[in-house]
């Protein structure tokens, strides 16, 4: 049987409380401000326990390290920002997959990830672009 610790309780609450799959260091980041002597060995210790209990569930991307979300009923996908490299949850499906699939094939399962630039990202880049178009509309002094 798993203690209950204040550490297992921390890097619990940072997943829980997150909006999106965080990455081990990410939830130990997040778990530190709570109890502030943690390590990298205690996070991860304490996902394989969250894992075995059923608690949490494992993201998998392609070439990428995996995250960790609440195990949530229902089916959702997931969307990875290529600029600041975080991924988001996307609730629902797009729909009949079956359809996609060659004749003859059985559809057991699919998983979708969608990528772009994520709000945060996007802000950014317009308003990095915005001080741009203004320095060089700007009058030249001197």
């Amino acid at each position: 049987m798993e203690r209950h610790t204040r550490q297992r309780q921390a890097i619990y609450e940072a997943i829980a409380t997150s909006s999106r799959p965080l990455l081990p260091q990410e939830i130990l980041d997040a778990a530190i401000t709570a109890v502030p002597r943690m390590s990298i060995a205690t996070v991860y210790r304490t996902i394989k326990a969250l894992l075995d209990e059923r608690r949490i569930c494992s993201v998998f991307l392609p070439a990428q390290n995996p995250r960790y979300e609440l195990a949530k009923p229902g089916h959702h996908h997931h969307f990875q920002c290529r600029h600041c490299d975080r991924v988001f949850d996307i609730e629902g499906c797009p729909g009949n997959l079956l359809a996609l699939a060659p004749r003859g094939f059985v559809l057991e399962d699919h998983e979708l990830i969608l990528y772009g630039c994520c709000s945060d990202c996007a802000l950014r880049q317009t308003t990095v672009s915005s001080r741009a178009r203004l320095r060089r509309s700007a009058p030249k002094v001197g």
